[in-house]
């Protein structure tokens, strides 16, 4: 009798779903709100001990500061190349995989194999490729080509371009094999049926249905561009050559000198750049989605 008084109290104890969500939530708040709300405040100061309000004549300063610059600029430039490239290639290999060729699951676990190779191991295989005495060289050069010094010119962008390709592309085409996948077979039978050719098809019925997927990679890669700092670091050092000086650079840079007030103002033009861009890509998305279900 007891033990069905006490299942009967357990039933009658109702816990609200939304309770279930306050451990993350509090999780978000303590590393993530929180940091970024004092990170915003420091930007506002003079220094983190004096802690006099200077308003935005830090973001004055460090938006016609010359290292800033050159960082803004070699972080922009690398971004809209990488990660076209990175989301147009990761589809291009997804689709091809997609098409039903032989050994295509041994193709597949070989692209994800970057994936799981530490990054310093990574940057050491392109050091031995791209030094001045590495291995292209050498093969250039036996082809009476005169050497490149790659990581010590404007050469070096590309060699950052490469690695990033090859660390991100097999992620990406694993989201599109994914999201091929979820593509009605019965749509696309209409689609030939009516006469529609592959390339027809894959603009047609492919690409709108991917839209989402298109969004999400180009988001994850973008975010990854912005963290190619670790890489370059490990090619480099502190301060690389003029045209790999990523944002990060300078941001690590000023935490290393406790310019903490320099290094928040660049923080928080980065995030502000990175919120208007994903926001235009969801937009877009958006009413892209919108036009494909009313269609």
């Amino acid at each position: 009798m007891k033990q069905k008084g006490l299942l009967k109290k357990i039933k009658k104890f109702h816990i609200p779903p939304v309770s279930f969500l306050i451990p993350s939530a509090i999780g978000v708040l303590v590393f993530f709100v929180i940091p970024y709300g004092i990170m915003v405040y420091y930007s506002f100061l003079d220094n983190p001990i004096r802690k006099n309000f200077v308003g935005v004549n830090n973001y004055k300063t460090v938006v016609v500061n010359r290292a800033f610059q050159t960082a803004v600029n070699n972080t922009f430039m690398f971004t809209i190349v990488a990660v076209p490239m990175a989301v147009v290639l990761g589809l291009l290999l997804a689709m091809l995989l997609d098409a039903k060729l032989p050994g295509r699951s041994f193709l597949r676990s070989s692209m994800l194999t970057p994936l799981m190779v530490p990054t310093a191991s990574v940057v050491l295989i392109f050091q031995v490729l791209f030094d001045y005495n590495g291995v292209v060289n050498k093969y250039i050069t036996a082809h009476g080509i005169d050497r490149i010094d790659f990581l010590k010119s404007s050469y070096g962008m590309i060699v950052v371009v490469l690695l990033f390709l090859w660390k991100n592309l097999g992620y990406i085409m694993v989201l599109f094999l994914a999201a091929l996948g979820n593509v009605p077979e019965d749509v696309l039978e209409v689609a030939k049926l009516e006469g529609c050719t592959i390339w027809q098809v894959f603009w047609v019925v492919k690409i709108r249905y991917l839209s989402p997927t298109i969004v999400f990679t180009t988001m994850l890669s973008m975010i990854n561009s912005f963290k190619v700092f670790r890489e370059v670091y490990l090619l480099t050092g502190e301060y690389p050559f003029g045209a790999m000086y990523m944002l990060q650079h300078y941001m690590n840079n000023t935490f290393a000198s406790a310019d903490y007030q320099k290094l928040s103002t660049a923080a928080v033009y980065m995030s502000a750049v990175m919120i208007v861009i994903i926001g235009i890509l969801l937009f877009a998305e958006h009413h892209y989605g919108k036009d494909f279900e009313e269609s």
